[in-house]
């Protein structure tokens, strides 16, 4: 009996490092994962010591609610399109073109619109790699045309070019949503506690606004200490001869995405809806804008105005349903209420008009079909990389690798907050190699329901996971968002300056990390306001 249980604690642990040797080596991370655990349910199941019950239970797993049938997941592909629309859209060139304009002649200027571009963009489009590559783009030339330091520059950009992995509405959080919650129900379950934990994409979505708002401070702060510190490092913008901003130019370029943003999460946040139809809100109002913007380029006035008059209609919609009661049909306000119903109905259709026209539009500028594939080749990586995910944990706890990782988190020295640095230390390194899916797929189900029961909140575990996993996108020598940038930027602009860039941001982002650890109230605070 000894012998067996000693070979299967061999087995999943030779499991879980032939895994990360295997997606350090380049393999496609979802066939890794399902291959590797099919290889060793296979060895397991010959040498009698895997019981193949566990294989049979994944057809249930995918179709179930964990995958197919889960309503959280549905908000991923959604959001993803919502982002490559306005991607696409060149919504990004607007808001860095405006707010260069408008803050260009402080010092420093620049870097304050690269980091409040970047957090609009994260709130808007929460697509790192996208973000990074566009800024870089647009805004590097600029600012090292301007005299900016390459370092305050390229760190400038890299980090406000992550702030989507932590701004709602983020991938990162949804998926986290969905992980954490599991968690929560397997501890639940473990300790025999009556009921289960339910953390929602909602909780968060707010949840991480305030320490995302923090880090925005944070990066804004860091470069208004350079400017004074060392202000030949950040100038102001050299006057040119550029007409001044419209009212237009703002209204249209920096307004309508804020009241998209605010839109989607003043939906979710404020109870209004779910996370997944305001995802539909939030798409549905990225082909008007996105529309809007290239019908105003193709010269098309009248398609303009009937977009215009789509997002003046989404507000009619909201202000209609306040003063009305149209869900139950009774009149708040004599027969009033019919009223209200006919110029609801009258706004949906405009509504419905203008998205059609935008799509139209899209389609006119062969922008619709690419954004279309864009969206479903990242969707389908993620729920592939999920499938996998999934038969490599379930095979994983098959070998009771779920109770080793417990024993290990409850043996550590230094208790549970012991048992926390280990975890954060852990995934922070695994961010150095592998994607945050990856590593939410993987390592979150098997660390996260232990540090639960230990007596850590839901949320704020969550959250600090999401900081943690950010931070991993800035580090040198792997960081993604420093491979992004490297690939965009120009052949003057040295690597070693990329890297040393980065790292005063990894230190406001450690340093973020700390205080939430410190003050959980800042990361559980707004969840238990929008609850009630």
């Amino acid at each position: 009996m000894e012998a067996s249980m000693e070979l299967e604690v061999i087995l999943a642990l030779s499991m879980f490092a032939c895994a990360i040797a295997a997606l350090l080596a380049g393999y496609q991370v979802a066939l890794t994962l399902g291959g590797v655990a099919l290889l060793f349910a296979l060895a397991g199941i010959g040498m009698g010591v895997f019981d193949e019950a566990f294989l049979r239970n994944l057809p249930s797993r995918i179709l179930g609610g964990s995958i197919m049938q889960n309503t959280t997941l549905i908000a991923v592909p959604l959001f993803v399109l919502m982002g490559v629309i306005l991607e696409r859209s060149r919504v990004a060139e607007d808001l860095l073109h405006i707010a260069s304009r408008l803050l260009g002649k402080v010092r420093g200027g620049l870097g304050y619109a690269v980091v409040l571009v970047g957090a609009l963009l994260a709130a808007s489009t929460g697509i790192v790699g996208a973000t990074v590559i566009t800024m870089t783009l647009i805004a590097l030339p600029t600012m090292l045309r301007q005299g900016y330091d390459p370092r305050l520059a390229t760190g400038t950009i890299a980090a406000s070019g992550t702030l989507g992995q932590i701004i709602p509405p983020s991938i990162v959080l949804i998926l986290l949503a969905d992980a954490i919650s599991n968690a929560a129900s397997q501890a639940s379950q473990a300790t025999g506690a009556a009921g289960s934990f339910v953390v929602s994409v909602g909780d968060l979505f707010a949840g991480a606004l305030i320490p995302g708002l923090l880090l925005v401070g944070l990066y804004l702060a860091w470069i208004a200490i350079t400017a004074i510190w060392k202000p030949e490092r950040c100038p102001p913008v050299e006057q040119d001869d550029s007409p001044p901003l419209t009212a237009k130019e703002i209204a249209f370029g920096l307004g309508a995405p804020l009241v998209l943003i605010f839109a989607v999460l003043g939906a979710i946040l404020g109870g209004v809806a779910p996370p997944t139809e305001a995802a539909v809100i939030g798409v549905a109002g990225a082909i008007l804008l996105a529309g809007l913007r290239l019908a105003d380029e193709d010269r098309e006035r009248r398609v303009s105005w009937l977009l215009m008059a789509g997002l003046l209609s989404v507000v009619a919609i909201v202000c209609l349903r306040n003063l009305f009661d149209l869900r139950t049909g009774v009149a708040s306000i004599g027969r009033a209420n019919e009223v209200g119903i006919l110029l609801t109905g009258l706004a949906c259709l405009v509504f419905f008009a203008a998205v059609a026209a935008g799509l139209i539009v899209l389609r006119r500028m062969r922008q619709l079909l690419p954004a279309l594939k864009s969206a479903t080749q990242i969707t389908s990586m993620v729920f592939l990389i999920l499938i996998g995910a999934s038969l490599f944990s379930l095979v994983f706890r098959g070998y009771g690798g779920d109770d080793i990782i417990a024993d290990v988190l409850h043996a550590m020295p230094g208790g549970k907050w012991g048992a926390l640095a280990m975890t954060m230390i852990v995934m922070f390194v695994l961010g150095f190699f592998l994607d945050f899916i990856e590593i939410v797929f993987v390592v979150v189900p098997l660390v996260a329901p232990p540090l639960i029961i230990l007596g850590f909140d839901p949320v704020w575990l969550a959250i600090l996971m999401a900081l943690n996993l950010q931070t991993s996108f800035l580090t040198p020598p792997f960081g993604f968002a420093l491979f992004y940038l490297r690939g965009a930027a120009p052949a003057s602009v040295k690597t070693m300056d990329i890297w040393r860039g980065a790292m005063p941001f990894i230190v406001l982002q450690v340093l973020l990390i700390t205080l939430v650890a410190a003050i959980p109230a800042l990361a559980t605070w707004l969840p238990g306001i929008t609850a009630r």
